[in-house]
């Protein structure tokens, strides 16, 4: 077994402790991809049974508000983790959560530069017409980015990172203390958007999921497609 596949390994099992810990109960599968300067674990069969009461109840925000609550107390245990675990270092972490498929993506941005060389892009799809639906999503949104770059971390992982999206009212929330229920808002309109955007026909493979989170500080945001298998 790899070194790396020994990380991904310790790292699945260490997530599915950790939220068993912390929300009372652990993810059915954990599926880790690690290509510098990215790592993402995305969590599937989250929801607890108090979740789903309070999903059937329409409490979904609420749902989401306790779980964004309780990943701000343990991120920083993650991240340190994460470093020992993965031989490097954690400079942030992204969350987002889909209630409805019971599952959760986590993405974790080393300390490093990303090499386009080690990111080599499947035959057929065109990164340039995949960038232009995100921008256009983003432009729908909020406004165009001041800069879009995407990243093939496997078979089935997309990420694509956004700089300079926020438009000036969010900017005022956020100074104003309300960057969660900025999040709360922006999370459904966006991945809406960005499901509308086309994503499938120009990648060539279903969307299954679309998953998205930002640093309101530093202005940037990250997007992970989850696609279907080939």
């Amino acid at each position: 077994m790899t070194e790396e596949r020994t990380s991904e390994t310790e790292i699945s099992a260490y997530i599915s402790n950790v939220l068993r810990s912390h929300f009372g109960k652990g993810p059915a599968s954990v599926y880790v991809t690690m290509k510098a300067p990215f790592i993402t674990i995305h969590c599937r069969g989250l929801n607890s049974p108090m979740e789903k009461l309070l999903l059937r109840q329409g409490e979904w925000e609420r749902v989401l508000k306790t779980r964004d609550l309780i990943l701000d107390d343990m991120k920083e245990e993650i991240m340190e983790e994460l470093r020992r675990m993965a031989g490097f270092d954690i400079l942030d972490f992204f969350a987002d959560w889909n209630l409805e498929h019971e599952s959760g993506m986590f993405v974790g941005v080393l300390d490093e530069e990303p090499e386009e060389a080690d990111f080599e892009w499947p035959d057929g799809v065109n990164r340039e017409e995949v960038e232009n639906k995100v921008v256009e999503a983003s432009e729908t949104a909020e406004k165009k980015p001041g800069q879009v770059n995407s990243f093939w971390l496997s078979d089935r992982t997309l990420l694509i990172e956004r700089r300079k999206i926020l438009v000036g009212i969010e900017k005022a929330l956020i100074a104003n203390g309300h960057t969660e229920t900025l999040r709360l808002s922006k999370r459904p309109l966006e991945r809406s958007l960005l499901y509308n955007a086309g994503l499938s026909d120009v990648l060539t493979r279903e969307v299954q999921e679309i998953f998205v989170d930002w640093d309101f500080g530093k202005d940037i945001s990250y997007i992970v497609v989850v696609l279907a298998a080939a």
